[in-house]
């Protein structure tokens, strides 16, 4: 459809709440949205395109065709914009990334003795949930932290299937196990712990200390020490878990803080976890740039509970969400317990939405001070060469073999300063006798751009910058292979200091220019060249591998890797060696050494 035909189509929409669903000319689904009336807010798109965002102007751009559901009201368009954001994740709505939910502690009571593990998702099963927790790393700490408290099992056995049939494991020897595969303690013993457990999971530790206290008075009073010793050392480590709050953190927050912050490259949406005033738990999110915070507020959030399945009390938002009472009463339905979504203007709300803020921001500038750094750079490596753009693709070239055997060559990119490991390639060069660096660079550089020019696959993207491993005879060398191609790319030799680092770039003029003093530009230009010699000479070695591993000299007895390849590197060639004397083969090998060679080729010969 035209502009003109989706324009006239939205304005002969009815005065309705509902969803409307943009799509391409592929017909998917690149935008979700909803409204309380529908004429107005999709007529919007078509209309006054002067007021919209970057992001949107793109998004109407790619709009071929939409369809639109009539709701009954603003609430179920609110639970189908949802559901279909969900189920289609368009690519022009803010989504969240992580939406696999939070894990729960299972605790299957029907079982003679009930184990706990980690469950994804609570199902109508008969067991008991608790939590959801933070995340499998936090939920396995608890979930390690009770067995050892109550020397629970561990061991994967089944009981009581299992008593009596092998000796305790290791974890009874150790202490961590009161060793239930022995049968003693009984199952009412295991039955009464797992109680405990729950207790505890429940947030309600002191009443399970003070029974167990309760029961080492009586342990004492009848002389039984040790059982009392081990009740006393199982109260002090539940009052410590309860104290710490290592469990509570599996309980339902009752109150959660939503932070979202942007720096010039990252968006963060963090939420903090609150129970009884005390923060338990963090989340976090890098997001791409956003056009409108709030937006991105109110999607993120809407995602992030409805996936999870799970809310507290109430939730306290940075900005007001336009739908926030729809959203309260859809997840007050969703999770049968009200929910109050809110934004504090003072008081303590106030405080944990700028803790919340304040994380968020750390987080994105954390995560994107590295990527604002290597910007900063290359606009840096920009102006000192005096390129037209910013190198996006560079591409450095290496040499490596010894004494003109197994002569190979690296390419090594780098896209936006990072490593684009999958456009690294090898070459193994061809027609090359002796050592010539010059010659083995311009055999490379012209298969290298032969490739692009006849756009195979892995050589079709021109680098905007080309490092040479080398001078300016180097770089000059690459310019005359280059030129009769019609190749026209910045060249430039990385120039080594005396302790084999590029101090300045060249170009095949000869003119230099020094980058040690500018520390970025130096160790991003030191990265690429340690990274392409890394690629040549760890290639360059394989090859040599292959060749010694299957060489006559494994035959000699005596002679292992290291002589058969200070041999390779003295003479270069099997022939080499068998021709050489005794006092030859002596100024790489120790005498009875070279006397094993030279007797073995001699030998060889007379048989």
């Amino acid at each position: 459809m035209t502009k003109a035909e989706l324009k006239e189509k939205a304005l002969s929409l009815p005065l309705s709440p509902g969803v409307y669903l943009m799509q391409n000319k592929a017909n998917e689904v690149i935008y979700v949205g909803k409204a309380k009336k529908l004429k107005n807010r999709v007529s919007q798109y078509f209309i006054d395109s002067a007021a919209h965002t970057p992001k949107t102007r793109l998004m109407v751009s790619k709009v071929d065709h939409f369809d639109v559901i009539i709701a009954a009201s603003e609430f179920e368009a609110l639970v189908l914009e949802c559901s279909l954001i969900k189920r289609y994740m368009p690519k022009f709505n803010i989504l969240l990334k992580d939406d696999k939910g939070y894990p729960w502690l299972r605790l299957d009571t029907d079982q003679p003795y009930p184990v706990m593990s980690l469950a994804s998702r609570v199902q109508e099963d008969g067991a008991r949930y608790f939590g959801p927790f933070g995340g499998r790393y936090l939920t396995q700490k608890v979930i390690d932290t009770l067995r050892l408290t109550f020397k629970l099992p561990g061991c994967g056995k089944q009981f009581p299937r299992e008593i009596g049939k092998e000796r305790p494991c290791l974890n009874y020897q150790m202490g961590n196990c009161e060793g239930w595969c022995r049968g003693t303690p009984d199952r009412a013993e295991y039955r009464e712990r797992i109680s405990q457990v729950e207790s505890l999971l429940s947030g309600s530790y002191k009443p399970v200390a003070n029974q167990l206290r309760q029961k080492m008075l009586e342990a004492s009073e009848a002389l039984e020490f040790e059982k009392a010793a081990q009740l006393r050392d199982r109260m002090n480590a539940i009052e410590a878990l309860g104290q710490k709050q290592l469990v509570t953190a599996g309980r339902m927050a009752d109150t959660d803080a939503i932070g979202y912050a942007q720096t010039e490259a990252k968006g963060c949406f963090a939420v903090l976890h609150y129970v009884d005033g005390n923060l338990v738990d963090k989340d976090y999110e890098i997001q791409p740039l956003a056009d409108d915070p709030a937006e991105a507020v109110a999607a993120l959030t809407k995602q992030y509970y409805l996936s999870r399945g799970a809310a507290p009390k109430q939730i306290l938002l940075p900005v007001e969400m336009e739908d926030a009472e729809l959203f309260g009463e859809l997840l007050s339905q969703t999770l049968n317990k009200r929910v109050r979504i809110r934004v504090p203007q003072r008081g303590d709300g106030s405080r944990l939405v700028e803790a919340a803020q304040r994380n968020a921001l750390e987080e994105a500038q954390r995560i994107t001070t590295r990527e604002e750094k290597l910007r900063g750079t290359l606009e840096l490596l920009r102006q000192m060469l005096n390129l037209e753009a910013q190198p996006r693709r560079m591409e450095s070239y290496d040499i490596s073999n010894i004494s003109g055997t197994d002569i190979v060559a690296s390419m090594v990119v780098f896209e936006d300063g990072k490593p684009f490991r999958s456009g690294y390639r090898h070459f193994k060069l061809e027609g090359l006798e002796d050592q010539d660096d010059y010659a083995s660079m311009r055999q490379v550089l012209r298969r290298r751009f032969t490739h692009y020019l006849a756009g195979d696959k892995g050589f079709e993207t021109a680098p905007d910058l080309l490092l040479i491993d080398g001078g300016v005879n180097h770089a000059k060398a690459v310019l005359e292979e280059l030129m009769p191609m019609g190749i026209s790319v910045p060249i430039y030799g990385m120039v080594k200091d005396d302790r084999h680092r590029t101090r300045a770039l060249v170009t095949p003029e000869g003119e230099e220019i020094g980058i040690s003093t500018r520390q970025s530009v130096f160790a991003l230009i030191g990265v690429i060249q340690e990274e392409t010699h890394r690629f040549a000479i760890t290639y360059h070695r394989k090859l040599r591998s292959r060749r010694v591993k299957g060489s006559t000299l494994e035959k000699i007895p005596g002679i292992g890797a290291k002589r058969r390849e200070e041999l390779l590197k003295r003479f270069h060639t099997l022939s080499a060696i068998r021709a050489a004397t005794v006092a030859e083969l002596c100024t790489v090998l120790p005498r009875d050494a070279a006397m094993a060679v030279y007797q073995f080729f001699h030998e060889e010969e007379s048989t």
